[in-house]
C-alpha cells in the first residue's frame, strides 16, 4: 500500500493508508503516474500520493496520532520486493524463493526492465539513489498449501513434519505425480481452468508416495518458474536463496537443489520481508551506509548441493511436465 503524505510546517506527515490499487496506476518505465490509465479511469493526478524513493526519509508520523512523537518513515516496499532486498539479491540474476502457503519467486533484473515471453510479471523492485531496480516475479498459488491439504483435506498426516517423515521412507514416488492445481495454475501457465490431479497410482501406491509427490510438486513448480526466468533474462542462475516456513524441510530443500541442478542456500535469518523493510528504513536514516554492509549480514545456515544425476533429473521433470499437461483446461470455459 501507498502512504498518504500531507505537507505542513515544512514536513510531510503520514495520516492514512491508501488503497493498494493505486500502485496499478504507476508506469514502471517512466516512474510516473501513467497518463493513459488516469484518462481511462478519469482520475485527477492531484489526488494521488507524491511518489518517493523506496529508501530515504519521505515523511513523519503525526505525533498527535502516533506515539506522541514524530517518527521518520524511511522505507516503503511490497512484501516480496522487500524479501528480495532482505535476501541480499542486489545484483542482476540473483534470485530468491519464499516458500509459504503460496510460493513467490523474484529475480533481480538490474536497471532495465525485460518483458517476459513466458508468463512472468515485471516488477519495479525498488528505486534508490536515483536508479530503478527491476525484477521478474513468478507467483505460484499452491505451495505449502499442498501439505495443508494432505492434513486437512485427505487427513493422511497430522502436520508438516510427519509429511517429511513419510516422504523420506520411500526412495521415490513410484512414478506418482501430484499437480496441486486446486485453484488453477499460475506462473508460467496461467490456466484458470486447470485442476489438481494425482496420476501414476497403482495398487502399490501408499500415503508415503503421495506425501513425497506433494513435496516434490513444490520443487517442480519452482523449476517451472526458474526455467522461465532464465530463458527470458538470459542469465545463468548459480544458486537460489530461500526463505519461508517450508524451508525447514531438509528433504524439500535437497530435492529442490537436485531438480534445479544448482545450490539452494538457506540463511540463518528467514523472515526476509521484515528484514528487507528494516534495511530500506535503516539505509534511509543512515543507520547503514551501503549495500556492502548489508551483504555481510547475510549468513548461510545450510547449503544444499545437487546430488542427482542429470539423466534422472531430466526424466523426473519430463514426467512432471506430462502430468501438468493432463491437468490443463480441465474445467470447461
Amino acid at each position: 500500500s501507498w502512504l498518504i503524505w500531507n505537507f505542513s510546517n515544512g514536513r510531510y506527515h503520514v495520516t492514512d493508508y491508501s488503497n493498494a490499487s493505486r500502485t496499478l496506476l504507476l508506469n514502471i518505465k517512466t516512474l510516473k503516474w501513467d497518463d493513459e490509465l488516469l484518462n481511462v479511469f478519469d482520475i485527477n493526478v492531484d489526488i494521488l500520493p507524491q511518489l518517493k524513493p523506496t529508501s530515504g526519509i519521505m515523511a513523519y508520523t503525526d505525533k498527535e496520532k502516533f506515539l506522541g512523537m514524530e517518527i521518520p518513515v524511511a522505507g516503503v516496499a511490497g512484501d516480496q520486493q522487500s524479501a528480495l532486498f532482505g535476501q541480499g539479491c542486489f545484483k542482476p540474476g540473483m534470485t530468491k524463493n519464499t516458500y509459504g502457503t503460496a510460493l513467490a519467486l523474484l529475480m533481480n533484473l538490474g536497471e532495465k526492465p525485460i518483458v517476459s515471453k513466458n508468463g512472468l510479471l515485471t516488477d519495479l523492485a525498488w528505486f534508490m539513489d536515483s536508479k530503478p531496480t527491476y525484477a521478474f516475479e513468478g507467483v505460484i498459488f499452491i505451495g505449502g498449501a499442498t501439505i495443508q491439504w494432505l492434513r486437512d483435506g485427505l487427513k493422511i498426516i497430522k502436520d508438516a513434519r510427519e509429511c517429511d517423515m513419510l516422504a523420506e521412507k520411500v526412495k521415490d514416488t513410484g512414478n506418482v505425480y501430484l499437480v496441486p492445481a486446486f485453484t488453477g495454475l499460475s506462473a508460467p501457465y496461467w490456466d484458470m481452468y486447470a485442476r489438481g490431479l494425482i496420476i501414476g497410482i497403482t495398487r502399490g501406491t501408499t500415503r508415503e508416495h503421495i506425501c513425497r509427490a506433494a513435496e516434490e510438486a513444490i520443487a517442480y513448480q519452482t523449476k517451472d518458474v526458474i526455467d522461465s526466468m532464465v530463458t527470458d533474462s538470459g542469465k545463468t542462475l548459480k544458486s537460489l536463496r530461500v526463505d519461508g516456513g517450508a524451508t525447514r524441510s531438509d528433504f524439500l530443500m535437497q530435492f529442490q537443489s537436485d531438480i534445479l541442478g544448482i545450490c539452494v542456500q538457506r540463511p540463518k535469518m528467514t523472515e526476509m520481508a521484515a528484514l528487507g523493510a528494516a534495511y530500506f528504513a535503516g539505509l534511509g536514516v543512515g543507520y547503514w551506509e551501503s549495500l556492502g554492509e548489508l551483504e555481510k549480514n547475510w549468513i548461510i545456515q545450510r547449503q544444499f548441493k545437487p546430488q542427482m544425476p542429470g539423466e534422472k533429473r531430466l526424466s523426473l521433470y519430463s514426467g512432471w511436465k506430462k502430468a501438468v499437461k493432463r491437468s490443463l483446461e480441465w474445467e470447461e470455459k
